[in-house]
């Protein structure tokens, strides 16, 4: 086998010497990622998909939340700091982001966003978020990720009853 193909993510967090362990699994197509949690064989409360968000403003946001819950549109608009966000639709994510619907990673976006990471993150020594392509996760701590991408944390989602 040759050497492991790097995503931008993963060249990011080589430079600024950032330890994570990459996961792969067997992916041609979009599948959520309570999917490739399961797929992972990683607890689903610890593993996060990444969200585009364009706000009034007409600027872009990267929303990072469990992949569990849905984003609570009123509360991110709220932390953004804008009147009201919606999701980018997903034809437009390649051309923000430069990466697929499914392999989108909070990291090596074309540009840098401003990014928030869902409180819950806090909880964990490692979380779990795309590499930058399908079939490809990486596991990090969720203060070096919000590091890496200049985020914050806050409360993005209305948690379910459990």
């Amino acid at each position: 086998m040759g050497k492991e193909a790097k995503t931008n993510a993963m060249r990011l967090l080589d430079r600024q010497k950032i330890p994570y362990e990459v996961l792969e699994y067997p992916c041609e197509d979009f599948i959520d990622g309570v999917h490739v949690a399961d797929q992972n064989g990683v607890p689903r409360e610890q593993s996060f998909k990444t969200l585009v968000a364009i706000g009034k403003s007409g600027a872009y946001y990267v929303l990072v939340i469990p992949v569990e819950l849905s984003v609570h549109l009123k509360a991110a608009a709220k932390i953004l700091g804008e009147k009201s966000v919606e999701m980018l639709p997903a034809k437009q994510i390649t051309a923000v982001t430069g990466y697929v619907r499914g392999g989108c990673s909070p990291i090596g976006m074309k540009k840098a966003f401003p990014t928030v990471i869902h409180e819950t993150a806090c909880r964990y020594d490692r979380i779990y978020v795309s590499a930058g392509r399908l079939g490809t996760t990486i596991a990090l701590n969720p203060t070096r990720l919000a590091e890496v991408c200049g985020a914050r944390f806050g409360n993005l989602c209305e948690e379910r009853e459990k």
